[in-house]
């Protein structure tokens, strides 16, 4: 059979060193569509679509769906989150696809290893009543290069096996495959999650993790990193995260005989060095994951290393700390990272080399921590040590940008598979305990992080519910920003900070042109409230600040003088 086009559907994924829900862009689409290049697909031929894509436009995909040789879907979700504008795939739509679809029917990424809706839910196969679904068993791009030979004809799809894709392979397909990005419907918006390595080098493996799933180590090299940057930047992508590995500080590490192998700093300087060579105007450029026992085992490299990424990378990165538990008894039992004291020093370590506030108004470089709950010899103890850990970096006055609590999925496969029964006995003892968290930690943290008046640049405006807009910046972990007015969507623009909730700001534009802006906007201005901002709204238009603060004297506003650095006046 002779196959002339392919449509892969985007259903999104998020792992713990993978993240591919709008606006990232995870390495899976590329990948496969590298693989399709190779084997003489044309460019045309390959479609894409995300799975909101088809939500708000579904004929748009259906005749392509009906009529391709092949449809590939690729979803999965091993650390289920919550998300501002995009909900990842449901079974339901999985099965509606292809049922629709006539040709060959693939399903593969994370999903190969259960499903689950939410955090706290044992995973489960995915059961797929379509008829002839093939479910990609190890790596999608690898099991569709399989099926194809390089004329465009299938294989017998039944005898072709289940297998890893080698690193020379990613090297091939990730950069002919970077074509793709331009069919994303937030292009050019979007964020290219770059894979350095996967696998996981510790010898014993936490208890619920999946990343041994994918093997050992397998570090592809610096050069061809670079080279997939490089083709990505030619096309137009500017946002750029190193989000697909572990742990950023062991790529291409020693073993040294010991379970924590030790970092090579000339590595990531070489990586990031080259990385802006050749993309000299990107936007963004982020990290995700590290291992905090890594910071204890090796701090004098793994300080050097976040010198590096500081002096290369773009301001507001985060390095997610794999933490999860603060009680030492729970740490042992699941074979946990790091003790307390360990990551203390990691966060301490992360502030000293990253604290100051960079161009876009956030810090450089801050620890965000990953918390794991529902783990074995989990007690009320556990909850109570967390709480006091996370107040203890607060009273020493650390910066940490974000405290993810979440509850544990078990997988098949995993130390934790049948050994979930503490997430549904504390799940109230888990939500107070949060809740908690959320009001005596991420809020005061998020006082001292971002101080009202702080001017955070290129905030890109996402989402109008109601008379709210939600914005944030592009990056890793970004601060979610509240407007109180409908903005234009897909805009950047410059917000200053004039409140706080638990995980999020409230702002407005910077500068507010006072003579179109809505009351709801002039009224979250220092010293203002809802009446104030309403007489002034009627005042409009003022000539510039003289006349602003002549004509609203008599109000006698607080913090008059503080207003003439958040204001512009349009001529009307």
């Amino acid at each position: 059979m002779i196959i002339n086009n392919a449509v892969i559907i985007d259903g999104y994924v998020d792992e713990p060193a993978c993240f591919g829900v709008p606006p990232y862009v995870s390495p899976y689409i590329r990948y496969i569509a590298g693989a399709l290049r190779e084997r003489r697909f044309e460019e045309e031929a390959i479609h894409y679509f995300t799975i909101d894509s088809i939500r708000t436009s579904p004929r748009n995909a259906e005749e392509l769906i009906k009529k391709a040789n092949i449809v590939i879907v690729v979803a999965g979700m091993t650390v289920p989150g919550k998300y501002l504008r995009s909900t990842p795939i449901s079974p339901g739509e999985i099965e509606s696809i292809f049922s629709a679809a006539s040709g060959l029917k693939v399903l593969g990424g994370p999903i190969r290893l259960g499903f689950s809706y939410e955090g706290g839910k044992t995973a489960r196969s995915l059961g797929i009543h379509a008829e002839d679904v093939h479910v990609s068993r190890a790596d999608i791009e690898a099991f569709v290069f399989d099926i194809l030979e390089n004329n465009s004809t299938m294989r017998d799809v039944e005898n072709c096996t289940h297998r890893f894709r080698s690193v020379e392979e990613i090297g091939r397909w990730s950069t002919k495959g970077t074509f793709i990005i331009k069919r994303h419907p937030d292009y050019p918006n979007i964020v290219c999650e770059l894979e350095t390595y996967r696998g996981c080098g510790r010898k014993v493996h936490c208890s619920f993790c999946t990343e041994p799933f994918y093997g050992p180590s397998d570090y592809r090299p610096v050069e061809e990193v670079i080279q997939e940057v490089a083709g990505l930047y030619d096309q137009g992508a500017r946002f750029f995260r190193i989000g697909r590995q572990p742990d950023i500080l062991t790529y291409h590490a020693k073993d040294t005989g010991g379970d924590i192998l030790q970092p090579d700093p000339e590595v990531l300087l070489s990586l990031y060095r080259g990385i802006r060579t050749v993309a000299p105007e990107l936007r963004v450029l982020h990290m995700d994951n590290a291992n905090p026992a890594t910071i204890a085992a090796y701090p004098q490299e793994c300080k050097e290393i976040l010198k590096t990424i500081v002096q290369y990378h773009t301001p507001g990165d985060v390095a997610a700390l794999g933490m999860e538990s603060a009680d030492p008894e729970v740490i042992r039992a699941n074979e946990l990272k790091a003790m307390p004291e360990e990551v203390f020093e990691a966060i301490r370590m992360i502030n000293e080399v990253g604290r100051a506030r960079g161009v876009n108004g956030m810090a450089e470089l801050l620890p965000g921590l990953n918390f794991v709950h529902g783990l074995k010899g989990e007690t009320k103890k556990t909850f109570r040590l967390n709480q006091d850990f996370l107040r203890k970096v607060l009273d020493a006055d650390l910066l940490v940008r974000r405290i993810n609590i979440r509850q544990v999925m078990a997988f098949p496969g995993t130390g934790m598979y049948g050994n979930d029964e503490l997430v549904a006995k504390n799940k109230r003892m888990f939500l107070n305990y949060k809740e908690n968290i959320r009001k005596d930690i991420d809020l005061p943290m998020l006082r001292r992080l971002v101080p009202i008046g702080t001017i955070l640049k290129e905030v890109q405006c996402e989402v109008n519910d109601g008379n709210i807009c939600f914005a944030r910046q592009m990056g890793s972990y970004p601060l979610l920003v509240g407007i109180p007015a409908q903005m234009p969507l897909g805009e950047f623009i410059d917000v200053i900070v004039t409140g706080h909730g638990h995980r999020s700001i409230t702002g407005v534009p910077f500068p507010l042109d006072i003579n179109t802006a809505p009351a709801s906007l002039i009224r979250e201005l220092p010293g203002l409230g809802k009446n104030q901002a309403v007489a002034i709204k009627s005042m409009t238009p003022f000539s510039d600040i003289k006349d602003f603060l002549k004509r609203t004297d008599q109000m006698r506003l607080n913090n008059a003088d503080a207003l003439k650095d958040y204001l512009t006046f349009s001529q009307m």
